[in-house]
């Protein structure tokens, strides 16, 4: 587990990084805003001290250490919980440790998944943010460069516009995310004419699955964010409201996307059946072309094929030769009518 600190105000700021909580509560910003950042969840009595300082309640911490928990917006007396998913690329994220971290994110970066969904939890204090990590890596480097070099308006506001900019940066992570399998869905639509790719069902069905994980970690979202827009809280400005309504629009934005895409996933899948299905009738109506044919040449060889005495023609020098003629002209006769029949 990584320990980080990052205190600021209007006129300065600086970071510090911790190997124990205790070292970490010495570097405590008592006149600015102070941000702590906890990478990694394998260390539970460190969080749990953690915990114990900054008086967080127990269901509290049990929320932040179980990963596989939904998107959730809690207030407290004296703090606002605010839990949610954020996604990256698999090229973009340090490798996951063999050892630590948690089985959500275990489960998630799985060398056949190119996505990691990492669960990532709010602790919102009056003067204090602490952010819950749960995988190294995180789309938080940007803001860090704003506050150390003064870049915006985040050292001039409180905690609560920081919460704000931390979970904008993971919902900017969504449409990046999104916009990537927007361009692969694009490919998988010029390849669904092609009836020999044995590789399309596979990898299209492993988007059509990042899609629905991806579904379960916005649309909770979108509920919290409904949820903390309604909130009257003393820790919320109410200056910050269109940021937050901002936000809450961009989720839902990106839900939209999710569904379009999904149903663009659905129609390729169609597509690709429909034109597998084609090639198929086609086969077939060959096949059946060819067993009808020798159907009645079948029937001309297996009358000759009696050997009964007293067949008919059998002593006659051409008869070999009629007989082919009589199953040429019958299969002749059987294309010609087939043809203007147009079944094939």
């Amino acid at each position: 587990m990584d320990l980080s600190i990052i205190g600021y105000d209007p006129v300065g700021s600086w970071k510090q990084t911790a190997a124990t909580v205790e070292e970490l509560l010495s570097y405590k910003n008592p006149a600015g805003i102070t941000w702590i950042n906890v990478d990694g969840l394998d260390n539970f009595e460190a969080i749990h001290r953690l915990a114990e300082v900054y008086n967080i309640h127990a269901l509290t911490v049990e929320d932040i250490l179980n990963t596989e928990q939904r998107p959730k917006v809690e207030e407290f007396d004296h703090y606002l919980f605010i839990s949610f998913k954020a996604i990256s690329r698999k090229e973009d994220r340090p490798p996951v440790p063999a050892e630590g971290g948690s089985r959500e994110g275990k489960r998630f970066a799985l060398p056949e998944k190119d996505l990691i969904f990492d669960q990532v939890s709010l602790v919102i204090r009056e003067d204090t943010v602490i952010s819950f990590q749960e995988l190294p890596g995180d789309p938080f480097d940007g803001i860090r460069k704003r506050i150390l070099n003064n870049i915006g308006r985040v050292r001039k506001m409180g905690a609560d516009y920081l919460s704000y900019v931390l979970m904008d940066a993971v919902v900017d992570e969504y449409f990046s995310i999104l916009e990537h399998i927007g361009v692969r869905i694009e490919d998988f639509e010029d390849r669904a004419v092609d009836d020999r790719d044995a590789n399309f069902i596979p990898e299209l069905q492993k988007i059509k699955q990042q899609l629905l994980h991806i579904r379960r970690v916005i649309w909770p979202l979108r509920e919290s964010l409904s949820l903390l827009l309604k909130m009257e809280s003393p820790l919320l400005n109410d200056e910050l409201d269109p940021f937050f309504k901002d936000l809450y629009e961009n989720v839902i934005q990106a839900a939209e996307t999710v569904e379009t895409y999904r149903e663009l996933v659905s129609g390729v899948m169609e597509v690709n059946f429909s034109v597998v299905s084609a090639r198929m009738n086609n086969v077939m109506k060959v096949l059946t072309i060819i067993s009808t044919l020798f159907i009645p040449l079948t029937f001309i060889v297996g009358v000759y094929g009696m050997n009964f005495k007293y067949m008919p023609e059998l002593d006659y020098p051409y008869a070999y030769a009629i007989t082919w003629g009589i199953m040429l002209l019958i299969a002749g006769g059987m294309l010609i009518f087939f043809k203007r029949r147009d079944w094939f």
